[in-house]
């Protein structure tokens, strides 16, 4: 969206200020959710004009059978390539059509970056939905809260339970299926002496797979491509303690793995080729709650191994690689009510990434001593809530970057609650991403790289009352000195503008306590000025990588009986292109590849035989349709399964 259309929005909304006196009505139900990942504290949703999605507890109940990354792209604007492939696929989170690594997660509010990646992106793979109680993801630029990365968008995943008031609570879950998979968790948690909070959990997925790779041979004798299989681990637990009435102190840990058997590139199999994933997590942090301010503090140490495996008699084809990272995070910051409707969010943050790799590749030694990039960074947001319904937002951060200096971001958000059920809003913010450190030192990376910017202009319109919920928003994103990878010299570099356009519709209608509807349209037009992906010149495309210009999910939900739920949930996008790989004599690049649109039906269905005790069935692409999201990679086919949970 260009400036003047920002402007246009706003004189809309200031045309609107004689209804705005009708706001303190009580149907507002999902205007007033509470959320936290918009401002860093609690708010409700009617009072920001940033676009959040709220992922719910009861719909992640009803995902178990799903990774993360297929519930992230069943939500408006969100694309997770790989989430549709064989389990353990690396999968990049596409926000609004911005490549991998412009999306940042959160865990409980708290940044997580992977240096051992190319992107310097969170493996989800390593988070099973069973442990997660909610997610926040806040589109649009985030940089001024977030920092680096934060160039589309956040996924906050909030794991910490809320409300918990028994001393002792139990649930656990079993669940098998089809190919070979299955899935076990259980949690153990509750409040002693109404002072200290506990939380256990454990997690195993396991899963015979099937070919990861496209298998196109039709010579007869042909050894079919194998089946990649996954197999993953996670423990963690939280404590939270309240010494006294404004203290609350946490501290958490985390540690999960995951091995899967991969595929040799598109359209090739590889025997014993295993990629090995594991990740640990400690932290803590301080809530202080004064009169008019709240005092927060938080740390996480992460240490990230990966390591790529595979034997062969020939040496052209042995690799053994150890990929090895560390990261630290420290913040502080404060929310201090002012009165008069405002209140002021200032901190600061530093974070320091670290990571070598040592192996070797196809009979030849490769090395990355250890290399480590530092940020710090201040930040401040003033936030306007009036009696009239107006709210406006205003913020920036400067960040200080060892190798790169500082660079600033801003934030500029206001939003207008008209006629009880209304919300108009609108938004400008810059966002930035420095280069990783696979992408300045490694043997395809240069030195000379610069960190890419954006800004992004949106704006929209929602409405709500007791039975419908509706928003529509428009969005433009333009990034400057975009980090991108030439497939001719084989270096990252920096390519010259990616343009983004898109239109984002979402509905949820509740037609009585039995039935239920929720469905979200995305349509995206990218434009890139980058260097040619099949000769040396530059050239513009008129789409991005990976991601289709059209998406369309919905669900529908069924409660025939009290005690019996079925949802049908359909997923439709539109062809895609990817890059179409090399000549197999030549060796040139071939012209990118179209992938075909597809539609596919998924259907969940649960049973209570009584309060503490649930059975369900879970299926995915049920009609197995043949499709693929990924070029030369096979996509899922009817995947069931079906378990039992225990809770008390």
């Amino acid at each position: 969206m260009r400036r003047k259309h920002v402007v246009l929005l706003m004189l809309l909304a200031s045309g609107q200020a004689a209804w705005a006196q009708e706001v303190g009505d009580t149907s507002r139900r999902q205007l007033d959710q509470v959320v936290v990942t918009a401002t860093k504290y609690p708010v409700k949703q009617s009072q920001t004009g940033k676009v959040v999605i709220v992922v719910t507890h009861e719909e992640l109940e009803k995902a178990t059978g799903k990774p993360l990354g297929e519930v992230l792209s069943e939500q408006a604007g969100i694309t997770v390539s790989g989430a549709l492939n064989d389990p353990g696929t690396n999968q990049s989170i596409f926000i609004r059509g911005a490549g991998s690594g412009r999306a940042l997660v959160l865990i409980d509010g708290i940044p997580l970056t992977d240096p051992t990646q190319t992107d310097n992106s969170f493996d989800i793979n390593l988070i099973p939905v069973s442990m997660i109680e909610r997610i926040e993801i806040s589109k649009g630029a985030q940089s001024t809260l977030y920092g680096s990365d934060a160039i589309a968008g956040v996924v906050n995943i909030i794991t910490i339970k809320s409300d918990i008031k028994k001393p002792f609570n139990g649930k656990a879950s079993f669940s098998g299926g089809n190919y070979g998979t299955y899935n076990g968790n259980t949690q153990l948690y509750g409040k002693l002496d109404q002072k200290l909070t506990y939380n256990v959990r454990y997690n195993r997925d396991h899963s015979d797979g099937f070919a990861a790779a496209t298998d196109t041979s039709t010579t007869q004798g042909h050894t079919p491509f194998e089946h990649n299989g996954y197999h993953g681990d996670l423990v963690a637990g939280n404590l939270a303690w309240n010494p006294v009435e404004p203290l609350m102190v946490k501290g958490f840990i985390q540690y999960s793995h995951y091995t899967v058997d991969i595929a040799n590139g598109p359209f090739e199999d590889a025997r014993d080729y295993t990629s090995a994933s594991k990740e640990l997590m400690a932290g803590g942090g301080f809530t202080y709650k004064l009169a008019n301010t709240t005092i927060n503090g938080n740390y996480l140490y992460s240490t990230s191994d990966r390591l790529l495996n595979r034997d062969s008699v020939f040496d052209q084809s042995y690799v053994h690689e150890h990929y090895s990272g560390k990261s630290q995070f420290a913040e502080i910051y404060a929310s201090t009510r002012l009165g008069y409707g405002l209140t002021l969010l200032t901190g600061g943050d530093y974070r320091i990434n670290s990571m070598n790799l040592n192996g070797v590749y196809g009979g030849y030694p490769e090395t990355f001593k250890d290399t480590s990039v530092s940020q710090n960074s201040l930040y401040s947001s003033l936030l306007y809530t009036g009696d009239m319904g107006l709210s406006v937002e205003l913020g920036g951060r400067l960040n200080t970057d060892s190798r790169f200096g500082s660079n600033y971001t801003y934030t500029f958000n206001p939003a207008w609650l008209i006629a009880r059920n209304w919300k108009l809003y609108a938004s400008v913010a810059s966002a930035w991403k420095a280069p990783t450190l696979y992408q300045l030192y490694s043997a395809y990376g240069d030195p000379a790289l610069q960190p890419e910017k954006s800004t992004t202009y949106e704006g929209g319109l929602q409405y709500n009352d007791n039975q419908l919920n509706l928003r529509g928003t428009y969005f433009h994103r333009n990034i400057r000195d975009g980090l991108g990878f030439n497939n001719f010299t084989y270096l990252y570099y920096n390519f010259d503008n990616e343009k983004g356009d898109g239109l984002e519709f979402e509905g949820k209608y509740k037609f009585n306590d039995n039935v239920s509807l929720s469905a979200n349209y995305t349509w995206l037009h990218m434009k890139e000025k980058t260097q040619s992906h099949v000769s040396y010149d530059d050239t513009a495309y008129s789409y991005a990588l990976r991601v289709p210009a059209s998406t369309i999910n919905f669900t529908l939900g069924l409660r025939p009986i009290p005690n019996l739920y079925v949802g049908i949930t359909g997923h439709y996008e539109s062809k895609r292109y990817d890059i179409g790989g090399y000549d197999p004599v030549t060796y040139n690049p071939l012209p990118d590849a179209v992938l075909d649109p597809f539609f596919i039906v998924n259907l969940y269905g649960e049973y209570k035989l009584c309060r503490w005790f649930k059975v369900f069935v879970d299926g995915r692409n049920v009609t197995n349709k043949h499709f693929n999201t990924v070029y030369g990679y096979n996509s899922i086919p009817a995947m069931w399964s079906g378990g039992a949970t225990i809770e008390f």
